[in-house]
């Protein structure tokens, strides 16, 4: 009888014993929980990326240089054109023809001669001034032209616009129809477009 009173004695005992344990153990856990440690930090504020632009327009309305018909050997003709870079990023600008067709090889014995300068414009070369340095793009005949400067990687190069402002530059086109032209000429036709593309430098 007193070793079952002695155990149940024992066991209270114990379970008293390991209440502060388990109650420190709590606090220690709620302790922890309850305080945050020192911090700092500093920060930069939101970085921003953005682009620049080459853009290109020009003066044309959106109607071909020359429609020039009835030709016979000898004839010629001019028309002014201005190009205008209104991009914010320095750029190359270069000139080279696309879709080109021609019947009884016509653009053979068409010479072309394209000038830059300033002044003039779509409606009149009245005021056009060569430049003082390269003002010469092209001298040769349309075939040669369309057949070499077919992209912006064999075009003729023209003027490099800063970025900084808007530039115009204005350009001479003089055709002549070669006095040499066979009888074989007549009723021919010769047709290109012209395009002048800017790229980044």
């Amino acid at each position: 009888m007193s070793r079952t009173i002695s155990r149940a004695r024992w066991t209270r005992r114990a379970r008293w014993a390991a209440l502060p344990v388990a109650v420190i153990a709590s606090g220690a856990i709620i302790s922890t929980a309850s305080y945050s440690a020192f911090s700092a930090s500093t920060s930069n504020p939101t970085s921003n990326w953005s682009t620049g632009t080459v853009q290109l327009t020009d003066d044309d309305s959106d109607v071909a240089l020359f429609s020039a018909s009835g030709l016979k050997p000898g004839d010629t003709g001019s028309k002014c054109i201005t190009v205008t870079s209104k991009g914010t990023l320095p750029s190359a600008v270069r000139l080279y023809g696309t879709s080109a067709t021609t019947t009884n090889s016509l653009s053979s014995y068409l010479d072309l001669r394209i000038v830059q300068g300033t002044g003039g414009s779509s409606a009149s070369c009245d005021g056009f001034t060569p430049a003082t340095e390269d003002a010469q793009v092209w001298s040769g005949t349309l075939a040669d032209f369309a057949s070499q400067r077919t992209g912006y990687a064999t075009g003729a190069p023209t003027w490099s616009p800063s970025g900084t402002a808007p530039e115009s530059r204005s350009f001479q086109f003089t055709y002549t129809l070669s006095s040499a032209t066979p009888n074989t000429g007549q009723d021919s036709r010769a047709a290109l477009a012209f395009t002048w593309e800017a790229q980044t430098r």
